[in-house]
């Protein structure tokens, strides 16, 4: 009876929890312009501010579910290091962080749900039931966090493969006599169809500065969203650039060309790894299937001999 009644309340706030979200996401008005300005305040705070403090006055659509995640104890360390697992995944609309944390909750009460289900048969299974639940709770928490490391990866990567193309036409362009700003919102332009990922970047930043932020620190919010090391150095080098007035052109020539040396060393390395990363599959997979082959048919066909000769006797 108990779990009868734990089934059909998960499913309940389930299928609310799944109609009140695709009700928000319909409901809420798309403003770029809004999302940007905002975005912008959002970064130009102090980051040792608390998120849950400045969504209180925001409770409206789907804010008010951080809201309440906030209320919950620890909830404001895990929405903030959710935050900056979208951020550095490229995810950095304004209801980025309320639809993971939705997907999440609707993901461990779907957990939840298939647990109850699958003990409605079991009359004396009080302890697998807060087991199941448990694991559910835990699983459901787990590899969500696990797929967004994944796509922080991805993006670094994407970042990366970008990255000397990218630097070598931003010296191209500055060798023009075009300022700073307006080379990184060429490159951006240009770079938009082939590399997505680093064209925004280099797009929000120049829109910090021209929304009044420091060169410096719109460099730093770079460095921190990314979290790559040549990105650093590419950063270092633009300020140290601009500070002496020493020509950048030529810097970022020479820096793509070691970006090139660095990434066709990257592929080599990972050519050789190849071998041993394949190293488990042939002998889990491959050689097992090729014993079978090339022994089973001498050792039926001795076999067969033997029981003739048996026979013969």
């Amino acid at each position: 009876m108990l779990t009868d009644v734990l089934f059909f309340l998960l499913t309940g706030t389930t299928l609310s929890l799944l109609v009140w979200t695709s009700i928000e996401l319909f409901r809420e008005q798309e403003d770029p312009l809004g999302d940007r300005l905002e975005g912008l305040q959002l970064q130009a705070l102090v980051v040792s501010s608390r998120p849950a403090a400045r969504r209180k006055n925001s409770g409206r659509g789907l804010d008010r579910v951080l809201y309440v995640i906030g209320l919950v104890p620890g909830g404001d360390d895990w929405m903030a290091g959710t935050e900056k697992l979208l951020a550095q995944a490229g995810s950095r609309r304004k209801s980025a962080l309320a639809i993971y944390c939705i997907g999440v909750l609707i993901f461990v009460l779907i957990l939840a749900t298939g647990t109850v289900y699958l003990q409605r048969g079991n009359p004396n299974g009080a302890g697998s039931l807060i087991g199941g639940l448990a694991a559910a709770f835990l699983l459901g928490f787990i590899l969500p966090k696990q797929i967004l490391y994944r796509m922080v990866k991805r993006y670094r990567a994407k970042l990366q493969e970008a990255l000397p193309d990218t630097v070598d036409l931003l010296g191209i362009v500055l060798g023009t006599g075009l300022g700073l700003d307006q080379a990184m919102m060429r490159v951006s332009e240009e770079m938009q169809y082939i590399y997505p990922e680093l064209a925004n970047e280099f797009a929000t930043v120049v829109m910090q500065v021209r929304a009044g932020q420091e060169r410096g620190k719109a460099f730093n919010q770079f460095i921190r969203r990314t979290g790559i090391e040549d990105i650093k150095s590419l950063a270092a080098m633009i300020i140290q650039s601009e500070k002496f007035g020493t020509s950048l052109a030529q810097a970022l020539k020479v820096y793509a060309d070691a970006l090139r040396t660095r990434r066709r060393l990257r592929a080599e390395a990972a050519v050789g790894k190849a071998g041993i990363k394949m190293l488990f599959p042939i002998v889990v997979f491959i050689l097992p299937v090729l014993f079978i082959i090339t022994l089973v048919p001498g050792m039926l066909t001795v076999l067969a001999n033997l029981k003739l000769l048996g026979s013969g006797r």
